[in-house]
């Protein structure tokens, strides 16, 4: 049995795919398999996948039903006692599993575990920040509200699961369209700690046909009153809730959908956000558009990442 089961859901990525396979079988570390789930691609993503002759690939194909369903296909038919994501326009640096295999060796009572990463932005290079106070240059053992505030620190091209977490947690919510990966982060991060590797070892790729950029799914969000209970008693869960809250809310000003900002801002509480924040909630739409706009090209050139976070 391998070590790792690696899950790669695949939906119309022909561009990206090869990279994202070879990505995985340069690893320095070898016992795994990988699951690929072909989500229904209408394009050439299932020939370039079939390309690849290595016994350790499984391939799936199945309707599209989406990647929540996917990635829980392949929750299903993983092997290994630690199962970790990989999307296909994404990969990962060499001695990512390595990292990985020596993290579990290292700290074998703790279950979740991920990693740094860079975002490709088709102009630059970009490392992520993150909310840690580093006092140790190989890892960390965080809070994931606490350690989220910039930048996630899970997330489905980064992170190693005991297979375990799934059966305590709950697979991706299939009824969530977007944020999915969110709120089983969320119900991770309520029950178990995160053992976070300072190193580099991943490459999220930024393709603009993403079903993530998507403008019309900002109505098909998750829905974060459900938490609304736990985080009156949490006040990590809370302060994380509210900026993402931040970000829906801004992000449906722009849009022009007023009964969404509502409901995004109105459960805030102000101090979670900063002066900063709290300026550009209440700014009209046309300025919040401006500032995005300068903003990805400061991001282009290396300087920040995010207006939101």
């Amino acid at each position: 049995m391998a070590f790792f089961s690696i899950i790669i859901p695949l939906y119309n990525k022909e561009d990206f795919i090869e990279n994202t396979v070879q990505s995985v079988l340069n690893q320095t570390f070898q016992d795994f398999e990988i699951i690929v789930v072909n989500d229904g691609s209408t394009d050439k993503s299932e020939e370039k996948l079939l390309q690849f002759n290595d016994f350790r690939i499984n391939y799936y194909s199945k309707k599209n039903e989406g990647a929540s369903a996917a990635r829980n296909y392949g929750i299903e038919k993983a092997a290994a006692d630690f199962i970790t994501f990989l999307d296909a326009d994404d990969y990962w640096y060499p001695t990512f599993l390595e990292t990985m295999f020596n993290l579990i060796s290292k700290v074998p009572d703790q279950k979740v575990f991920s990693a740094a990463i860079e975002f490709d932005t088709s102009k630059k290079i970009i490392p992520v920040q993150y909310s840690i106070l580093k006092s140790n240059d190989e890892f960390e053992i965080v809070n994931y509200f606490q350690a989220s505030l910039k930048e996630t620190v899970l997330c489905t091209s980064c992170a190693v699961f005991h297979k375990t977490v799934f059966s305590e947690a709950g697979n991706f919510d299939t009824k969530i369209k977007s944020g999915q990966d969110t709120d089983l982060w969320i119900r991770i991060g309520l029950i178990y700690p995160v053992v976070f590797s300072w190193k580099i070892l991943a490459r999220y790729v930024y393709d603009p046909e993403s079903l993530s950029k998507n403008k019309k799914l900002i109505h098909e969000k998750m829905d974060f009153s459900k938490y609304e209970k736990i985080e009156n008693a949490n006040l990590d869960l809370k302060k994380f809730l509210d900026l993402n809250r931040f970000s829906l809310a801004v992000k449906s000003k722009i849009a022009g959908e007023k009964a969404l900002f509502t409901n995004y801002s109105q459960p805030i509480d102000l101090k979670n956000l900063g002066l900063k924040k709290q300026i550009l909630l209440r700014l009209p739409a046309f300025a919040l558009i401006f500032l995005i706009k300068t903003k990805t090209v400061l991001a282009n050139l290396g300087w920040g990442s995010s207006v939101f976070k």
